[in-house]
């Protein structure tokens, strides 16, 4: 099987009030103080200074991806210091917002202006490897039309500002707000990809080539198809699941492409039906189909993405370890609407990340 990595972003919090607080360079200095192996996840800046990126490295197997996703939340949480690190798609009681210095993100504070401003955002983005450009365009292609269904297994952001906002990932509804964010449209090629691109660059709502908002891309810089739909987990286990679901799409699609079966045809607007119902609802209500484009409970698309992929999880070894996941998987949302009390809600998900190295299960 190919490999994979993941890219978890975090916010962090004052103790007492649960705010977001601009430290993101003091715990990155920290970070550079403490050991890494070789291969282990690095941590980075990302666009607010409020909060910290940890990428793990090339991964053959979902327990060498495990490890190493423990060790980055292990270490990120020892050079936090007293600051909560805290896993949430968005900042449940909001606080200070920063841009963090760099000419790239002063460049996307001033094209984006409030909606770059206050974008306290935390996704879970997992690369799978593929052979080249071409590869990487038709499966986005093939992919399409399980992106909501990962959307909704990761939800993980009800609570923004003291509210519930009543979205299970207000982070997805937050993030539409960018040009040409959502499901994909059908490419066909990578000339075909790359003449979307330049036109959105041209049209002066993209930055560069580099940059687009779409939830499952080729990724401009890695020899990757790049899955950025997810919620970051308030755990290593929901991240490891979405790498192995997203691992086992890429697989079929190359199955698929082999075979010479064409991309599914995929309504846009059903897909953005299908996105916003993932966003609403998680996996406590209702989604809606991709190709019947009809209302069903969002557990049965888990069910039929999971039978879509089977052959490519057995093949990898996997099966096992996702329908386990599964079995025990709680969304983010829901444990976060269990508490309720947005800071006991902040404190929950900073202790659920410090002590994740100890009850922790698949890195053994």
């Amino acid at each position: 099987m190919t490999t994979v990595g993941v890219e978890e972003e975090f916010l962090l919090a004052d103790p007492a009030t649960g705010r977001t607080v601009p430290a993101a360079d003091r715990v990155l200095a920290n970070a550079r103080g403490l050991p890494m192996a070789a291969r282990d996840a690095r941590l980075h800046a990302e666009l607010l200074a409020t909060q910290v990126e940890a990428a793990t490295g090339i991964c053959h197997s979902l327990s060498e991806l495990a490890d190493q996703l423990v060790h980055a939340r292990r270490q990120l949480a020892t050079a936090a210091g007293e600051l909560l690190v805290v896993p949430s798609g968005m900042a449940p009681l909001g606080g200070d917002v920063e841009i963090a210095p760099g000419e790239r993100f002063a460049a996307i504070a001033d094209r984006y202006a409030a909606v770059a401003a206050d974008y306290q955002a935390c996704g879970c983005h997992v690369h799978v490897c593929v052979p080249d450009q071409e590869t990487a365009v038709a499966v986005t292609d093939h992919v399409r039309p399980w992106l909501p269904t990962l959307l909704a297994l990761s939800a993980n952001s009800p609570l923004c500002d003291g509210r519930d906002t009543g979205f299970a990932s207000w982070r997805m509804m937050t993030q539409s707000r960018f040009p040409g964010s959502g499901v994909p449209p059908r490419f066909g090629s990578a000339r075909a990809h790359a003449t979307r691109v330049a036109r959105l660059v041209s049209a002066g709502v993209l930055l560069d080539e580099a940059m687009t908002f779409w939830l499952v891309r080729p990724s401009p810089s890695l020899p990757t198809v790049e899955f950025r739909v997810a919620d970051v987990s308030v755990d290593p286990e929901g991240a490891v699941l979405q790498a192995a679901l997203s691992r086992a799409l890429v697989h079929t699609a190359l199955a698929d492409l082999a075979l010479g079966r064409p991309a599914p045809e995929l309504d846009d607007q059903v897909a953005a039906a299908a996105l916003w119902s993932a966003a609403r609802y998680g996996l406590d209500g209702p989604g809606v189909h991709p190709y019947l484009a009809v209302r069903v409970p969002a557990t049965e698309l888990v069910a039929d993405l999971v039978g879509t992929v089977h052959d490519a999880l057995e093949e990898a070894g996997d099966l096992a370890m996702v329908e386990s996941l599964l079995a025990n998987h709680r969304t983010g949302a829901r444990r976060q609407r269990a508490l309720g009390d947005p800071l006991a809600v902040v404190r929950m998900l900073a202790r659920t990340s410090r002590t994740t190295g100890e009850a922790h299960a698949l890195s053994r």
